[in-house]
């Protein structure tokens, strides 16, 4: 869970202000980008793939943004207040700031917004499901009333990825469950939407009517600040292809490198390497909703048995210091960090993974496993564990198909039963794809169903983690998903660019040298 000179508008002064003509004077006029691929389409609230977040995050903005650590920010918001226990939240927002209409964001375009996301949001239920009502109180502030409080409001409300992205009330209101169409394509950020030829590029260019915050940039948080005239994402789905376009200058910046090459493309001075700060992790998903695995958690489990995690990461990832076989879903060093359910993560037992199986009274159907290539390391991953399953007497047929297809084919229940993705770093286990009962998988069993709820509810920190560690350890009795392992991916990008960003690729508050 992938990122002439303008007026700025009254308010914004000082070092942001210096900051920000700086950048101008030296523009360059095209920054190219080569994604893994072609994006489903940009409306953001719908779809947690990283490829769209990438490009979204340049054109729609949230209330908050993730800092540096993790940690929520205003972005079009304020400031907020919590009344009556939690249940109530006010959140009042920046005034001035501009859609790409040229039309003033105000507390209808917000209400329309969450309304919207609510009810089909991607991740909108996380929140919205306990929202009682959701009203523009004021031109600029917003009031949204809760059944229960929701210990993580502010982090499920802070990121595009499938999250609360802020569109025109019109445009909000009148696009139920279908995706907005291009012409729609309205946000606040720094770049606006210009054309989406496809197989080619998608291109956006600088707004010059943005209004950045006052703080420094810190993450996704604080100013963006935009140096660029266009922005092209051009669709690259061949790693080899991506890597020399960098190398050649055809190519800015390139995502998701293959392990392999890291350690001659450090040495390479065409290029700088880009290592991300939080790991991402690999998932398996099982089908929850329908086939051979659903509801047959001893299946699950004896397909978690027979596998040894490390071989995986190791042939998807390379060298040592770009991953680690680790069994909790969060990494050391972070609040939600926990060893509950981990012994069974990486148990690499054949023969009882086979004595599981035949208790589960599997009789060798195949297994249909949905995987990219666009994401060489999703490929590499599912091949090993073929290998590994099939020491077990576990069939896998694996069904290899482009990104694009799998977003579709994921959808659809009866297509597959198990399929291959990953996770970006989450502030918080409610932004955790799998607890969300709509996403592909569909886990909802009345265990998650209870903890959930709990986790929701509870705003006390200590409270929550106690919870999660009851969650992580479910996760690895019914098998929703199954953890590969931490990964520090990289991409690359010309020496000439500087100020790129850690903790993932956006173009704001990049320049050249």
């Amino acid at each position: 869970m992938r990122y002439g000179p303008s007026v700025l508008m009254r308010g914004v002064v000082g070092l942001a202000t210096a900051s920000f003509l700086i950048a101008q004077a030296n523009a360059a006029t095209l920054l190219r980008e080569a994604t893994i691929g072609e994006p489903p389409p940009l409306d953001v609230m719908l779809t947690t793939a990283d490829v769209a977040s990438v490009i979204g995050r340049h054109i729609f903005e949230t209330l908050y943004a993730l800092d540096s650590t993790y940690t929520p920010r205003p972005m079009l918001a304020e400031n907020d207040r919590a009344e009556d226990g939690g249940r109530t939240i006010v959140i009042k927002l920046r005034e001035g700031v501009l859609f790409h209409n040229g039309k003033e964001m105000t507390a209808k375009d917000v209400a329309a917004s969450m309304t919207r996301w609510g009810n089909f949001g991607a991740r909108g239920k996380l929140l919205m499901a306990a929202a009682t009502s959701v009203e523009a109180t004021g031109k600029y502030e917003v009031t949204l009333k809760l059944s229960a409080p929701n210990g993580a409001w502010k982090a499920l409300i802070a990121d595009v990825n499938g999250g609360l992205a802020i569109y025109p009330e019109d445009i909000a209101a009148n696009a139920g469950n279908r995706p907005i169409e291009q012409k729609d394509y309205i946000g606040t950020g720094p770049y606006k939407f210009v054309e989406w030829r496809p197989n080619r590029y998608v291109e956006v260019e600088r707004f010059d009517g943005y209004k950045p915050v006052k703080e420094k940039g810190d993450g996704f948080a604080g100013a963006r600040l935009a140096s660029f005239d266009k922005i092209r994402f051009i669709p690259v789905p061949d790693v080899g292809t991506r890597v020399s376009g960098v190398q050649a200058g055809d190519y800015d910046y390139a995502e998701m490198i293959s392990g392999d090459l890291y350690e001659s493309l450090s040495k390479d001075p065409s290029v700088q390497v880009q290592r991300t700060n939080a790991p991402i992790f690999g998932l398996f998903f099982m089908n929850s909703k329908q086939g051979i695995l659903k509801d047959n958690y001893k299946l699950r489990r004896a397909i978690q048995t027979a596998l040894e995690k490390s071989q995986a990461l190791r042939v998807a990832f390379g060298p040592k210091d770009l991953w680690n076989a680790e069994g909790s879903i969060f990494p050391k060093g972070t609040p939600w960090y926990s060893t509950e359910g981990a012994s069974n993560y990486s148990a690499h037992d054949p023969k009882k993974a086979k004595e599981l199986a035949k208790e589960a009274d599997y009789t060798g159907t195949p297994i249909r496993l949905l995987v990219s290539t666009n994401y060489q390391a999703h490929y590499d991953e599912a091949s090993v564990f073929t290998r590994q399953l099939a020491d077990a007497g576990i069939n896998v047929q694996m069904m290899v198909v482009d990104w694009a297809t799998l977003l579709k084919m994921r959808g659809q229940p009866e297509q597959w039963d198990i399929f291959v993705t990953h996770h970006s770093f989450a502030p918080d286990p409610l932004l955790l794809t799998f607890l969300n009962a709509s996403y592909p998988g569909w886990w909802d069993s009345p265990e998650i169903g209870s903890l959930r709820a709990e986790l929701i509810n509870t705003t006390d920190p200590a409270a929550r983690k106690s919870t999660w560690d009851k969650i992580q350890s479910l996760i690895y009795e019914q098998v929703p998903v199954m953890k590969v392992g931490d990964a520090y991916t990289y991409d690359i990008a010309s020496p000439k660019l500087r100020g790129l960003n850690p903790n993932g690729p956006v173009f704001w508050n990049v320049s050249t040298k």
